[in-house]
């Protein structure tokens, strides 16, 4: 049961009638609030019952992080009695749902009103519908009943994609590659394009001599870079990944990352897998054929949260490993951490790097290279020489990498992902992939 400020009022006026009759006795006192009880109760037995009510819901089922979603609650009454009151649609505050506060509603029996909200979720993930809560005030308008319904409806909050705006450059780069810009630059690849006169400044180990003997002038090989390759993104989620750098965790900047690299090479015609691991399998999307699988790794990603716990660099090789013995490029995005990866990675390195081509990419955090320039006091000494401290670490283990033969990509998040693409196509243009 709820009471309004009408029966506030109400009840206040049978107290100032008793007062201005001058009769004041608990008798009759009793009899003025009794007379106004019986009024409430009444208004509640004439109010439409909530639990009647029947809902449905309607609208998008995800959003991008940081767009907004269109939803529509409609709500349905069965009865003969019109609802009249309010109707709340409750989501978690992350949601950031407009209209926050309560509807007022008007719903004649046997008819339906819909009712629009409009989500702007601030979290990456599953943002579910906590409830509806509907209140129904009698037609005196003193008091009503209120029960909160379930209309369960799940918005998926995807990543972001902010590089995307870089896939344009990219894909001209490719183009370039495989001979179909304009300008004609040939990738070294290693599978056979065509013939062409020798020009100025070509490499002289790519002249056929065979095509040369049998025309008047020089004419050389070309080749276009290999299609149909395996790529495996593994994002690491453990405990380093929480970690943020600026506003976002590191997480997110390696989902960027990955999306870019996985739109690219899908349009370069390779095969992208994704695996996310810490201790476990936290999500996985293979590939189906050819093609772009951003919409699978973009649903993929939406719920994936960093879990505080030490990764498994050797149960995370072994995933890699029983992927398939066919040689792929494994792309590890990873924090380039020493006492994590030159305890645990670097030792389990050979297994990987002996069968499949590794790369490994780290966001760089912007401020620690800040630090290492502060001086004025003793406190930004300290801190400078902490930074200088971890950036030494940095470059020793990315020197271990790569002589143990990974190719490493270490940059900030604003470059981080343009820089993982420029990895992928240089690794093309260069025949290794």
């Amino acid at each position: 049961m709820v009471v309004t400020g009408r029966s506030v009022v109400l009840a206040l006026l049978a107290v100032g009638a008793v007062l201005v009759s001058g009769q004041i006795s608990p008798q009759v006192t009793a009899a003025a609030l009794s007379v106004v009880a019986a009024l409430l109760a009444l208004d509640v037995l004439l109010a439409a019952s909530p639990r009647a009510m029947r809902l449905t819901r309607e609208g998008d089922t995800s959003v991008r992080l940081g767009e907004s979603a269109a939803l529509s609650l409609v709500l349905h009454n069965p009865t003969r009695r019109p609802l009249r009151g309010r109707v709340r649609d409750a989501w978690p505050p992350s949601a950031h749902v407009e209209p926050r506060s309560a509807a007022p509603a008007h719903v004649v029996g046997g008819e339906q009103r819909r009712f629009g909200v409009t989500l702007t979720p601030t979290r990456r993930g599953d943002a579910r519908a906590a409830g509806v809560t509907v209140r129904a005030i009698g037609p005196l308008g003193l008091a009503g009943r209120q029960r909160t319904l379930s209309a369960p409806w799940t918005v998926r909050v995807l990543p972001p994609f902010h590089s995307r705006r870089h896939l344009p450059g990219k894909l001209s780069r490719l183009r370039e590659l495989e001979g179909q810009h304009t300008a004609m630059v040939r990738g070294q690849g290693s599978e056979f394009d065509s013939l062409r006169d020798y020009v100025r400044g070509d490499d002289v180990r790519s002249i056929d001599w065979r095509a040369t003997a049998r025309n008047d002038g020089v004419v050389v090989r070309t080749w276009r870079p290999e299609r149909d390759r395996r790529i495996l993104i593994v994002l690491d989620t453990g405990r380093t990944s929480a970690g943020r750098v600026g506003d976002t965790p590191r997480l997110d900047h390696s989902m960027d990352a990955s999306l870019l690299l996985a739109a690219l090479a899908g349009r370069a015609g390779d095969r992208v897998d994704f695996l996310a691991y810490d201790r476990r399998v936290r999500a996985q999307v293979r590939s189906g054929g050819k093609g772009s699988q951003i919409q699978q790794l973009v649903s993929a990603m939406a719920p994936l949260e960093a879990a505080l716990v030490e990764s498994d660099p050797a149960g995370m090789a072994g995933t890699v490993m029983a992927q398939g013995r066919a040689r792929k490029l494994v792309v590890l995005l990873t924090d380039l951490n020493a006492a994590a990866l030159e305890e645990n990675l670097l030792p389990r390195l050979p297994t990987l790097t002996s069968q499949h081509l590794l790369l490994v990419a780290s966001v760089r955090d912007p401020a620690v290279d800040a630090m290492a320039e502060e001086r004025g006091s003793p406190e930004a000494l300290y801190r400078a020489a902490s930074a200088e401290r971890t950036l030494a670490d940095r470059r020793r283990v990315t020197v271990e990498l790569r002589r143990m033969g990974a190719e490493v990509v270490d940059a900030g998040p604003e470059h981080i992902a343009p820089a993982l693409a420029d990895a992928y196509i240089n690794l093309k243009a260069q025949g290794r992939l």
